[in-house]
């Protein structure tokens, strides 16, 4: 157990915190009929290095997290008091069997195909809001704090609040892909638009998605107020060169150093 959490000498209250998406280390596991690497596993040493939560992101065809997977870490953040699990996914899909048995302490809600291989757009809340609302109340009934993948377009975020969403997740690829371009500041500027005016409104601000340890800190030097960051590819490709413990501290550093003052 993490004596940081467990004393409540860390309470990040000043930080992003930080929640490692361990989808990759399933998908690692799956590609043979065998139980390594131990995704509790891993998440309990990220645990242990600092990491805030832990995120999880199931598909219908169980290509890497299964609902097994989701069960057995919502009993190891039982001993974690102070982390979080992160349920993310389709509410459309297989998502909701999930939240209602497990309850975590966040779901977040996101607009992808079940083929997709990955997340690439946010919601549209002017199509999907109505058909959304009812299924955030449900989450929120249940005392789990709800977020909504958004693109970074300030104007969707009064349709967030209006659906009943705690949190938006910003999705960040297309800062990730301009990362170190001729537009990266233009970027950036509508990634801080889109976050000060989701918190105008009184809605909590989450980013992921390529995030790395490259370009992560300018991010949150750039958009500030960011309560979590969820990161899994670029996490899991630098725990391969740096372990599991060593990549969180390296992340954490990152957002500690953004975060001075």
């Amino acid at each position: 157990m993490n004596p940081l959490v467990t004393t409540g000498l860390d309470r990040r209250r000043d930080l992003t915190a930080l929640s490692v998406n361990v989808n990759k280390i399933a998908l690692l596991r799956n590609q043979r009929p065998l139980a390594i690497p131990s995704v509790v596993g891993l998440a309990r040493i990220a645990l242990e290095a600092g990491a805030h939560g832990i995120t999880v992101h199931p598909r219908p065809d169980e290509r890497h997290i299964r609902a097994g997977d989701v069960r057995e870490l919502a009993a190891l953040l039982k001993d974690w008091p102070e982390a979080e699990l992160n349920i993310e996914g389709n509410p459309y899909q297989n998502l909701m069997p999930l939240v209602r048995e497990l309850r975590p302490q966040q779901c977040t809600f996101v607009p992808d195909d079940a083929a997709q291989a990955t997340s690439d757009h946010g919601w549209d809340l002017a199509g999907d809001g109505g058909r959304l609302a009812p299924l955030v109340a449900e989450a929120r009934s249940l005392g789990i704090r709800v977020s909504l993948f958004m693109d970074a377009d300030p104007g969707a975020m009064t349709m967030a609040q209006a659906v009943g969403a705690d949190r938006i997740e910003l999705y960040t690829e297309p800062y990730a892909q301009a990362w170190g371009t001729a537009t990266q500041a233009q970027v950036l500027a509508a990634f801080r638009a889109a976050a000060e005016a989701a918190q105008r409104l009184g809605l909590g601000v989450n980013a992921g998605h390529d995030l790395n340890l490259d370009n992560l800190g300018a991010f949150l030097a750039a958009v500030p107020g960011v309560l979590e960051v969820s990161i899994g590819h670029a996490f899991v490709a630098d725990a391969l060169e740096l372990g599991v413990a060593e990549a969180v501290r390296a992340y954490r550093r990152v957002i500690e150093t953004a975060s001075a003052p």
